[in-house]
């Protein structure tokens, strides 16, 4: 199965939604920068900022991610990276925070 994801500028979004408000979870947003790819992916099961921290601190730890917004409320995950990123490695990073890609 392929998950949806869509190169798109990065934008500035709040973290509206979640049970805490995002207060429990960095901001983790930085503009993009020249040559950065951004990728959207679809992440079911997210419900909260717990939700949100736990699939940023996973997708964080790939190589060449410099930023990483999650947001339970649309259940999108945002991932901005210096070079293009392996579906598969964004599959296990989501599994592995207890989450599944769309």
């Amino acid at each position: 199965m392929s998950s949806a994801h869509t190169e798109l500028p990065q934008v500035d979004n709040e973290s509206a939604g979640s049970c805490c408000g995002g207060a429990c979870h960095g901001d983790g947003a930085a503009p993009a920068a020249e040559g950065a790819f951004t990728a959207v992916y679809e992440v079911k099961g997210m419900t909260c900022g717990h939700c949100e921290g736990a699939v940023t601190g996973e997708l964080s730890e790939l190589a060449d991610v410099t930023s990483v917004r999650a947001s339970a409320a649309t259940g999108q995950v945002t991932v901005v990276s210096t070079a293009p990123l392996d579906e598969e490695a964004v599959r296990a990073a989501v599994d592995e925070a207890g989450y599944e890609l769309a």
